[in-house]
């Protein structure tokens, strides 16, 4: 593997002068402004016989400015200024790409490099609009040191409202930045940026890959966003999609020049099975010339702090892990069934993140646990900085589906949250937008289900139903965000038990928005109950910050007690205990300890201001004594 993208790499050097110039290509593509106020325009498109620009600055004559055609599928356009030195395409152009098809046929395509696309309400495929504001947004603040532990804030901008509408930039920033600064949160990673056609495909069927969506607002919108996040000192990560994109043509990739292939594999190859999307073609030079500059212009043009890769299990494979298990053998990592080529794309991209901006982060979502995908590429790895931990999700919702609470198996439980290659970084989660999806469950409506409609006031009795699922959902996410990884995450609303699903307009629900929001305002209501969840994530996190248990060393575990469903550990000088029982407390337990201290609690679960029922007295001091106890030197009693 190394050899595959040491060979690309060479070659890069070799004929585009190295990865830097072979990235930034990004300031090339699509429609430029000039200095000298011409606008140089250029694309690539192999199969196409001809290619003009047209729009309103020329009237729509569709044959007015044609490209001239270069060697390797390239076409260029150079339009100078006008007479009155004006850029002959004004900000807010309306424009579109005339390709002549080999069959003669007239496309009107909007350019793949396309900065801003904008659909109309009268509209049903998006038009290209071109941006070059007098006055762009100008950056004011640096962005934050590369943080040692990720807390991060799942979020997505149209949501982000109590409103039933799609909601703007301009509330994240104003509205939700401050929530998530307060929460605790030191990372927000944004959810369906990058333009897409469909808005209930949540962001992953990608239309336009260098637009910002329009949606929300303006490319400045967002980069203000990032801006404040950088003032306050969060970092900002974009859920960058690309293992597959929409199969739209008039306002997508899809035959841009008119042929099956381009930028994807022609034939079954190039089309995701379950997706009904097209898929890259990473061996293609242009292609990962354009998907790396793609990377490099959301760093460079917008601020962002770094990437979650979306369906990384599906660029990994041929089958693109399509009904297959990934037990853990390692046959399963390495064989003619791994497309190198995908693997290879990654190692690059990763690869030229560290060389030109090695404070930014890589984050991989994959599912089949592919070796060595998080250590460093000179070591034949893929480059990534962390992975998501995708099997404690799963855990948690097999274990409150199928089993009673005094069949919960303490061991199974710790297993799946520390089974993960020492070497490799990890960032866990309880839940994340996957749960929160019409047709799933989040883990607060699994455990409390329809009674969170009428017993979330504090003014209605405390039922079973409603005690044990507050407090279950308060013990899954700190023993998850203590012992499951070196990051946490949590999609946005589920750190208070947002009731019920996430919905987006269509066509099943009559388009409408009533699921698709974030009702916030449940926490400030104080006869609710949902601020007891939403105080307890708050300190959970600042309990974090000022330990950092995120960056310490794994955990060791010295109690998983199947009787008792107890489990104890020690992590950043933290004893952490957890009681899984359902009925029974204990006193004068027993916990193994490694150092000679004195301790006080500092987090308790059962405290009133978290809705419990303050059976613990936080005045009492305990003290270890040496009395060796589960593997440990010393030992307390709690």
């Amino acid at each position: 593997r190394y050899a595959l993208f040491y060979k690309r790499l060479k070659n890069i050097e070799e004929n585009e002068g190295g990865l830097d110039k072979f990235s930034k290509s990004y300031k090339s593509f699509g429609v430029n402004q000039f200095v000298d106020g011409g606008v140089y325009c250029k694309e690539w498109a192999p199969g196409a016989e001809a290619v003009f620009l047209t729009g309103d600055f020329n009237g729509w004559n569709p044959f007015s400015h044609p490209y001239k055609k270069m060697e390797y599928g390239k076409w260029e356009l150079f339009i100078p200024p006008g007479e009155d030195g004006y850029p002959p395409v004004p900000h807010g152009s309306k424009l579109k790409v005339v390709i002549r098809a080999q069959n003669g046929e007239l496309l009107y395509r909007i350019s793949p490099w396309a900065r801003y696309v904008v659909r109309y309400e009268e509209k049903v495929n998006y038009d290209w609009v071109h941006w070059n504001p007098p006055l762009p947004y100008i950056r004011r603040h640096r962005p934050p040191k590369r943080l040692k532990s990720l807390r991060i804030y799942e979020s997505h901008v149209g949501i982000a409202s109590p409103e039933g509408k799609i909601a703007s930039y301009k509330n994240f920033t104003y509205n939700v930045l401050p929530r998530i600064k307060d929460l605790g949160y030191n990372c927000v990673q944004l959810m369906a940026i990058m333009e897409h056609a469909y808005y209930a495909s949540f962001g992953y069927q990608v239309t336009s890959f260098f637009a910002a969506s329009s949606r929300y607002g303006t490319p400045d919108d967002l980069k203000e966003l990032i801006d404040v996040a950088h003032s306050m000192g969060i970092t900002v990560l974009l859920d960058v999609v690309h293992s597959h994109a929409s199969k739209n043509s008039e306002d997508g990739l899809n035959k841009f020049d008119g042929t099956d292939s381009c930028f994807f594999h022609s034939g079954p190859r190039g089309t995701h099975q379950l997706w009904d999307s097209r898929l890259f073609d990473y061996a293609n030079w242009e292609v990962l010339r354009f998907l790396l500059a793609n990377l490099r212009m959301w760093i460079e043009d917008y601020g962002f702090d770094g990437f979650r890769f979306d369906g990384v299990t599906s660029m990994l494979y041929h089958n693109h892990g399509i009904a297959t298990g990934f037990s853990g053998d390692y046959n399963e990592y390495f064989g003619l069934h791994v497309d190198e080529d995908a693997l290879c794309y990654l190692m690059l991209a990763n690869y030229m993140i560290g060389l030109l901006h090695p404070e930014c982060i890589t984050i991989a979502e994959d599912v089949s646990g592919m070796p060595a995908l998080c250590r460093p590429v000179a070591e034949g790895g893929g480059g990534f900085d962390y992975r998501l931990a995708m099997a404690i999700p799963d855990k948690w919702i097999q274990i409150i589906k199928e089993l009673k609470d005094e069949e919960w198996n303490m061991g199974n439980i710790v297993y799946t949250l520390t089974n993960r290659r020492s070497e490799e970084k990890y960032i866990a989660y309880a839940e994340s937008h996957d749960q929160a999806l019409v047709g799933d469950k989040t883990l607060a409506f699994r455990l409390m289900d329809a009674e969170m409609y009428t017993n979330m006031s504090v003014f209605s009795p405390l039922t079973p139903v409603i005690d044990r699922g507050m407090q279950l959902h308060k013990m899954i996410r700190l023993i998850t965000h203590t012992l499951g990884g070196d990051g946490y995450l949590n999609f946005m609303g589920n750190e208070f038990g947002h009731p019920e699903w996430l919905d987006f307009p269509r066509k099943g629900n009559n388009e409408s928005y009533h699921y698709a929001r974030r009702q916030f305002n449940l926490t400030e209501d104080h006869l609710l109950r949902y601020r007891f969840l939403n105080a307890f994530d708050k300190d959970m996190n600042k309990l974090e910050e000022r330990f950092g248990w995120l960056a310490a060393p794994p955990a060791f575990v010295s109690e998983k007690h199947e009787s008792n469903k107890v489990i104890a550990f020690e992590r950043a000088s933290l004893i952490f205990i957890f009681n899984f029982h359902p009925y029974q407390s204990f006193v004068d337990y027993r916990v193994g300890v490694e150092s000679l201290f004195k301790y006080k609690i500092l987090l308790d679960s059962d405290a009133p201001e978290y809705g419990g029922h303050q059976r613990l007295d936080h005045s009492t001091e305990y003290f270890s004594e040496e009395y060796p106890h589960n593997y440990r030197q010393n030992s307390l009693m709690v």
